[in-house]
């Protein structure tokens, strides 16, 4: 059983977001801030769903686009477009990254009545990145990541060549880029 697993079963709030028509939840303990999404520095050569680095208080933390790592189309910005900053454990550190979503929608309680096993079926997220299906109110579900799973330690070590890139001065003559 998964830390998250394990906190469900216990009971715990979270955080619940939009990507695309699909509705998300992260434990809220794992949420450290949610920003409006602003200027994000391009990094050649990460895969496409590393948006890029922000600069978030002198920290240089990588942006991850989730609808392209699950295959769906990349998210468009709008005025309701925001990063939520989360923080996971992995290999006994601590790691901050951003994860952009459509919209924030609302903090949920839940207990271990209201999550089902992840569907086999019907999602474009891979099923052992999700701990479950959540009720979240009348008719609706929310897909509840397993944050350590999504963000693993392959993504933290491409996050952190990220950083690295972003880090480093830029080349004579080489152009800047944002997104």
């Amino acid at each position: 059983m998964s830390e998250t697993q394990k906190a469900i079963a216990g009971g715990t709030q979270y955080l619940t977001f939009l990507l695309g028509e699909e509705e998300l939840a992260v434990d809220l303990l794992r949420v450290r801030e949610i920003i409006q999404y602003d200027v994000v520095t391009h990094v050649p050569r990460m895969p496409a769903w590393i948006r890029g680095v922000i600069n978030l208080r002198g920290s240089v933390v990588p942006v991850i686009d989730l609808a392209v790592k699950f295959g769906m189309p990349p998210v468009v910005t709008s005025k309701a477009t925001c990063i939520v900053i989360v923080e996971t454990l992995l290999a006994e550190r601590a790691a901050t990254m951003g994860v952009v979503a459509d919209a924030v929608n609302q903090v949920v309680d839940l207990g271990p009545g209201d999550v089902e096993p992840p569907p086999a079926f019907g999602t474009a997220i891979r099923a052992d990145y999700l701990v479950g299906l959540a009720k979240t109110g009348g008719s609706r579900f929310a897909l509840v990541l397993d944050v350590q799973r999504v963000l693993s330690i392959d993504e933290l070590l491409v996050g952190e060549t990220a950083v690295a890139e972003a880090s480093r001065p830029p080349t004579a003559g080489a152009p800047t880029e944002a997104v």
